[in-house]
């Protein structure tokens, strides 16, 4: 879909009414051009913001598809105002007001999700999460493996780490990552503080010649990246996870957010329900 632009609007990050425009946009064949516009709390902001997308109408023929989570009624009532050209949908209208009257209450009307997050014991959780998985990115250290949630077992550049950092910001899993390398492959089994916690484990594998473009970009022309090589480390990492009983996904054709999942539903079910 050429010239045409999507629209999020907040008064808060945005990165609620991105994330679930996206959910509704990608069950279209579409790449329209996104535009994310936060903090829209005041009636001036409210005003530009308008003024842009009707700007854009103007330009591209065609009125942008803008989704909005704003609380504040007068901000909301302009952008949803006759005059604004694109074609609004308003989440909180949509799904908070019929919920208010299902529970017989009104909403906190709270801008934003991070909204007094020094008071939240989920966001500080998170915070320590983030910074466990950073402490314990690929293999940096062995410490307080007592206290993680996941382990991350593959070979190097197979998505461990932007899994583990997911798992943080997202869930507040305390994740650490292990990359397996031809010196565990030599010794046919895992490093003894791995075994103690294989109840934790969980292994990412992936396409070899998926591996050695990615790792073409890093160091081109290497031994490291090459197709045999590639090919040789994925069957053994295969190989030792099965040994160890460590249960394992592709992450070739997976999503962040699916291997995410799949690592909840079976390691930490419960985080699931909250």
């Amino acid at each position: 879909m050429p010239h045409r632009s999507v629209f999020f609007v907040s008064d808060g990050t945005g990165i609620t009414a991105e994330t679930f425009g996206n959910s509704i946009l990608a069950q279209f064949s579409t790449k329209p051009r996104h535009v994310r516009r936060p903090f829209i709390d005041t009636l001036d902001k409210a005003r530009s913001v308008v003024a842009e997308i009707n700007q854009v109408t103007e330009s591209e023929g065609r009125r942008p598809i803008v989704f909005i989570t704003l609380v504040n009624d007068e901000v909301r009532d302009i952008v949803t105002a006759p005059n604004c050209r694109g074609m609004v949908m308003d989440m909180f209208k949509v799904f908070v007001e019929p919920l208010e009257v299902e529970f017989g209450m009104k909403s906190n009307h709270r801008v934003g999700r991070f909204s007094d997050a020094a008071k939240s014991s989920e966001y500080n959780e998170r915070i320590e999460a983030i910074n466990f998985s950073l402490a314990h990115d690929d293999g940096q250290s062995a410490r307080n493996l007592d206290s993680a949630d996941v382990i991350l077992l593959g070979v190097s550049r197979c998505g461990k780490t932007p899994t583990t950092l997911y798992l943080a910001m997202q869930h507040g899993i305390k994740a650490a990552n292990y990359p397996l390398i031809p010196e565990d492959f030599e010794r046919k089994k895992l490093p003894s503080a791995i075994v103690a916690h294989l109840s934790k484990c969980f292994g990412l594998t992936i396409d070899p010649a998926r591996l050695s473009q990615i790792r073409n970009e890093r160091r081109p022309d290497s031994k490291y990246a090459s197709i045999e090589n590639c090919r040789h480390e994925v069957h053994e990492a295969e190989a030792m996870m099965r040994r160890h009983g460590v249960s394992w996904l592709s992450s070739t054709h997976k999503s962040i957010e699916e291997i995410a999942t799949t690592i909840l539903r079976d390691i930490r079910p419960d985080r699931l329900i909250y």
